[in-house]
């Protein structure tokens, strides 16, 4: 049965992900999975200079995909059979897109392209849907929601024509052109997205993204330990990034967010921040299997080279968190120091040699230890 497609209140109680939702993003991982396998092979082949870029870009197209969706969902979903039908559209756009990661880290965007097309059609038929079931200015930013994606689309066919120097540029520009899409579309009216529901569809995608960073970590160990019998050098790298990863868990769910999204300008930054989030989290299990390489010497790198691939990313992810999300309910100095101060100490363990990645996880550790202490304390102060 196809019912009407109109705004969801933001209102609504218990608002929750549906299942569709989450199957859509575990079909993501499937991309993530790809972008993170392609970094580790150029990272360990020594070639930094090619693969963060590669693992820039690709992420940032499945990121933005999955922001397309979720903010749309949040404000439309019907779950009707047709908005079903489009969705799984969705999903087959997704997969074809992971399949050409491996192609475009080689310079070769074409599948992704099409993968994006076939996802970005079934957005617009969406739009295009939710405008013809509204009026007034609700009709015209769905309406300029679909103008822009389809534009934007086009724009992406100069990153398949353009030469290999001038396609890192040639991103940007287009990057910039889409986040521009929800600022425009909406200067008039605001969808009705919903902050519980966004809040809690961002948790669920960091959790996707660190259980394929703790899958990857364990298969690249899993093989070293099989094929070089070397647990003893192995030990202290998968100790300390598990602790690394667990910090990471638990410093992202330490606070409720929805409370501070209360606007699209405090939500829009909010959420494009995440590409940081999200693609550090993942980029945390690629330097794991990096390191692990290095460790066995599979790696063409050197000992502190592979150290950075993991904390640079976990740095960043702490320091980002806090950036975007944590410092908004931290209440005194104290607090809001840890994850400044922590970041800069997991950096600083890559000059620690083969124990970096042990000290950088004991550092997430010691994080978590003294965040929760802080916030125990404050509430026994506001309790007395």
């Amino acid at each position: 049965m196809m019912a009407r497609m109109k705004a969801r209140g933001r209102s609504e109680t218990h608002r929750a992900a549906t299942p569709l939702e989450l199957f859509f993003d575990l079909c993501f991982v499937v991309a993530v999975a790809q972008a993170g396998r392609q970094l580790v092979h150029a990272l360990a082949e020594g070639h930094p200079g090619h693969g963060i870029p590669g693992y820039l870009m690709l992420f940032f197209a499945v990121f933005w995909a999955w922001v397309n969706f979720s903010w749309f969902s949040s404000a439309y979903d019907t779950d009707d059979a047709l908005y079903r039908v489009v969705t799984l559209v969705q999903i087959a756009g997704v997969l074809i897109l992971a399949a050409g990661v491996p192609r475009a880290f080689d310079g070769d965007f074409t599948v992704v392209w099409f993968g994006y097309l076939v996802m970005r059609l079934a957005l617009v038929a969406q739009w295009l849907r939710a405008a013809r079931n509204s009026t007034g200015r609700e009709r015209t930013t769905a309406l300029r929601y679909a103008a822009g994606v389809t534009l934007c689309q086009f724009g992406w066919l100069a990153l398949l024509l353009s030469p290999d120097a001038a396609r890192p540029w040639v991103f940007l520009v287009l990057a910039v052109a889409e986040m521009a899409v929800p600022t425009l579309a909406e200067r008039d009216h605001q969808t009705s997205w919903h902050p519980h529901h966004i809040a809690e569809r961002y948790g669920l995608f960091v959790i996707i993204v660190l259980g394929e960073t703790v899958s990857a970590a364990t298969v690249a160990v899993q093989s070293a330990v099989d094929e070089q019998d070397a647990l003893g050098d192995l030990l202290p790298i998968a100790a300390g990034g598990l602790l690394l990863i667990f910090a990471a868990y638990w410093i992202y769910f330490a606070v409720p967010i929805h409370l501070h999204l209360a606007s699209n300008r405090q939500a829009f930054l909010w959420g494009y921040g995440h590409y940081l989030v999200f693609g550090s989290a993942a980029a945390i299990g690629a330097g794991i299997e990096v390191a692990v390489e290095e460790a066995v010497g599979k790696a063409h790198l050197s000992v502190f080279a592979a150290s950075a691939t993991v904390t640079v990313p976990g740095a960043l992810f702490m320091f980002t968190v806090w950036l975007i999300h944590s410092r908004h309910q931290k209440r005194n100095l104290a607090q809001q120091l840890v994850l400044p101060v922590s970041s800069v100490v997991v950096l600083a363990c890559t000059f620690a040699g083969h124990a970096a990645v042990l000290l950088a996880g004991l550092a997430g550790a010691v994080t978590v230890a003294v965040g929760a202490t802080l916030t125990a304390r404050q509430g026994q102060a506001l309790g007395s």
